[in-house]
């Protein structure tokens, strides 16, 4: 009897950015009907191996072999039509078409449109069905949550005859719940005969649903294993060189003085809908307040108005003194004036300006600090320069060049870019926004212990993640919000997730905080 040819094999893949060598002579084995993980540090090479295969990039030297045969990929075209599709971590989708109208996007069948959707339709229903991928086909993608976009982008894979699903970071932007919905999406899947390529860096994930997982460290495929033979301290040791702390290590919080103090503080949007109501709460320095909640229960709109993007009613005082909230006397560059620093939620959008280098985001909205400044008219390049290397020898961001753009960062480097500018100026008020989404595992380990150390110092924090390990990591005290409005406050030691859990969705035991 022959041996199955794996679905996909590389070998001797390598490719190099200028004088970055991004992957180096890696091979690896796919194995048919299969859930294959690929973990490993940010900056690792993980997508851009798979940016290989699914022909976003040319290899410098290598072969692919998909199901034994020997294949060239030079374009995505060229991977759509050896049946491989993929899922990248910031969807690929046209906000303002419909779902379906976005899976038939280049998969046309001629240069009428109504026969593809006519078709499209008939296919997507009977997809939908046989694989739990529910959506509506008419919504318009920029009306829907991401958990269905990111269904919207497997349904346009299955829609071109996939048998090979590559996804990178797929949870990255998932509540818990949807996350687990995609595993049973991608277990379904599995059971049909389709081969799954899954690229994370949550290694409860990878044990949870993978068969074999392989691990990456600065370019190179150091290991293979099955999973049912390895374990998360395992796999943590061999992604990153050492050993890995998988718990935050703290000492109990010494809270001093009240640094920030919200009273009933309330958002009505242009639609009229209430995303705040009367939230009312307060940090004291040397304490982290974590913000636990499913996503889009009015976290976002929180950090907004603290951070100075939002208009609001109510009262916030920090350190005493009321800051304006109606917008006329506030902004963003007057609140780091106060002492507030923030780590926004989306570091793509709101964190960084994707185009300009890594030392030029390490100044952002502090450019006016007289150290970066040569006289009143001319920035010191030369002392920003100087500064953001420090920041980035100091965080470990990878590639440590300052004049690279930061959309040739990996995400998780993105983010310890964000963090370092604003931890680094020792605030009073740091407010953090999903602070690892995306960030390997030794760089959580980094990032957790410098929002500590910041705690440590006496400063205040408000943590806002939909991780609740991380919440229940983090917290000096936890407060759950629920459709704007704070639930209840509890000690995380006095607590469990199941508990949060049913706060998060708007059940309690009629107990207040």
């Amino acid at each position: 009897m022959s041996e199955v040819a794996p679905a996909i094999e590389l070998v001797g893949i390598s490719k190099a950015f200028g004088p970055v060598q991004a992957n180096k002579d890696i091979s690896i084995r796919v194995m048919p009907g299969t859930i294959h993980g690929i973990i490993g540090e940010n900056g690792a090479g993980k997508s851009t191996l798979m940016s290989i295969l699914y022909g976003f990039y040319k290899a410098d030297a290598g072969e692919i072999f998909i199901s034994g045969k020997k294949t060239v990929i030079p374009d995505s075209q060229a991977a759509i039509a050896a049946g491989i599709g993929m899922v990248f971590q910031h969807f690929k989708l046209v906000q303002n078409f419909s779902v379906l109208e976005n899976v038939v996007l280049g998969a046309e069948d001629g240069a009428l449109l109504r026969p593809s959707l006519a078709k499209a339709r008939k296919q997507l229903k009977s997809l939908a069905e046989e694989y739990e991928l529910n959506v509506d086909p008419d919504a318009i993608i920029q009306d829907i949550g991401v958990g269905m976009q990111q269904r919207v982008e497997i349904l346009k894979a299955l829609y071109r005859q996939a048998d090979i699903l590559i996804l990178d970071e797929p949870t990255g932007v998932l509540t818990p719940a949807e996350a687990d919905q995609l595993f049973r999406i991608l277990g379904r899947l599995k059971e049909e005969g389709k081969t799954i390529i899954l690229i994370t860096h949550k290694l409860r994930e990878i044990m949870d649903i993978t068969d074999t997982v392989s691990v990456m460290r600065r370019g190179e495929m150091t290991s293979t294993v099955k999973t049912s033979e390895t374990s998360p301290a395992d796999l943590a040791e061999r992604m990153v060189g050492r050993k890995v702390l998988l718990r935050v290590d703290k000492v109990p919080a010494k809270p001093k003085d009240v640094v920030l103090e919200v009273k009933d503080l309330n958002i009505t949007d242009e639609k009229g809908v209430h995303r705040l109501k009367g939230v009312s709460f307060n940090i004291r320095a040397g304490e982290i307040l974590g913000i636990a909640g499913v996503s889009g229960n009015g976290q976002s709109e929180l950090l907004e108005v603290l951070g100075g993007y939002e208009k609001a009613t109510g009262e916030v005082l920090l350190n005493g003194e009321a800051i304006d909230l109606t917008g006329a006397f506030s902004d963003g560059q007057s609140r780091r004036a106060r002492g507030i620093a923030h780590v926004p939620e989306d570091r793509q959008h709101e964190g960084l300006i994707m185009d300009f280098t890594a030392a030029e985001n390490t100044a952002f909205g502090y450019h006016h600090d007289p150290k970066y400044q040569r006289n009143r008219l001319l920035m010191d390049n030369a002392a920003i320069l100087q500064d953001a290397q420090e920041k980035m020898d100091r965080f470990d961001v990878r590639p440590p060049n300052p004049m690279l753009a930061a959309k040739n960062f990996s995400g998780g480097n993105q983010q310890k870019v964000v963090v370092a500018r604003e931890i680094e100026r020792d605030p009073d008020l740091l407010l953090v926004g999903q602070p690892t989404r995306g960030v390997d595992i030794g760089a959580i380990e980094f990032i957790h212990q410098q929002i500590v150390a910041l705690r440590d110092a006496g400063k205040a924090i408000l943590l806002v993640s939909v991780e609740l390990d991380e919440i229940m990591g983090l917290s000096d005290r936890i407060a759950v919000m629920f459709d704007g409005q704070i639930m209840g406050e509890r000690l995380p030691a006095e607590t469990d997730e199941k508990e949060l859990g049913l706060m998060m969705a708007g059940v309690t035991d009629g107990e207040t905080a």
